[in-house]
């Protein structure tokens, strides 16, 4: 599949989302589906979806339409979904253990090896299977492991601190949860998360449907 460094965030946005409906079209057991079927599916239009999957080369056939299982294991390996990703979460707050705890991002590769806390009265436990150790061990616990992924469920105002040092220990994405939008250096993957935004955005289409 060809490299593309100027495909848009939005066409990225998309492909999850045909993932997941490919995902629950191989569980019904079906093998093909035409642009204008995922269309009805989607809520994107077929010239969209055709338009987003030739980014990458394109995977229907003309008069045929796409492979399911084809093009699922085509959008996974785009998105880098066949390979295991190592992950610790910092916080272990309400959020943090209810991401902890969601065992579907296991299920997919994305595995929480541990999971850093400064309230003692957490330190010790474990959340789902995963032990809680002081944040004061981060730094060494980066040096010995690989981990490739940070999540960030922290106040706003040490959100920038933590990623700074998930950073400087090696990790290459941090997928972060605070109300504050932190830097990173080039190189590293970032997700900034604000829950609210997606609470906000319901509010405006209820009140302007």
């Amino acid at each position: 599949m060809p490299k593309n460094d100027n495909i848009s965030k939005a066409v990225i946005k998309r492909l999850p989302r045909y993932r997941r409906y490919l995902k629950e079209l191989m569980i019904e057991g079906k093998d093909k589906i035409s642009s204008k079927e995922f269309s009805k599916l989607t809520g994107y239009t077929a010239s969209q979806i055709r338009q987003d999957l030739n980014n990458f080369g394109g995977f229907g056939q003309q008069g045929y339409g796409y492979n399911v299982k084809d093009l699922f294991d085509e959008i996974s390996s785009i998105l880098g979904l066949d390979k295991e990703y190592k992950m610790v979460l910092v916080g272990g707050g309400n959020l943090g253990q209810a991401l902890a705890n969601y065992t579907h991002y296991s299920n997919m590769g994305f595995i929480v090896e541990c999971i850093f806390e400064v309230n003692p009265r957490l330190i010790g436990m474990r959340i789902n299977g995963i032990k809680v150790k002081d944040y004061a061990e981060l730094s060494d616990f980066l040096k010995e492991n690989s981990i490739d992924i940070g999540i960030i469920c922290t106040t706003k105002n040490s959100g920038q601190e933590v990623a700074d040092k998930l950073c400087a220990g090696g990790v290459r994405g941090i997928w972060n949860f605070t109300a504050l939008d932190v830097n990173v250096p080039e190189g590293v993957a970032l997700e900034n998360v604000h829950l609210s935004d997606s609470l906000h955005s319901l509010a405006y289409y209820m009140e302007n449907k």
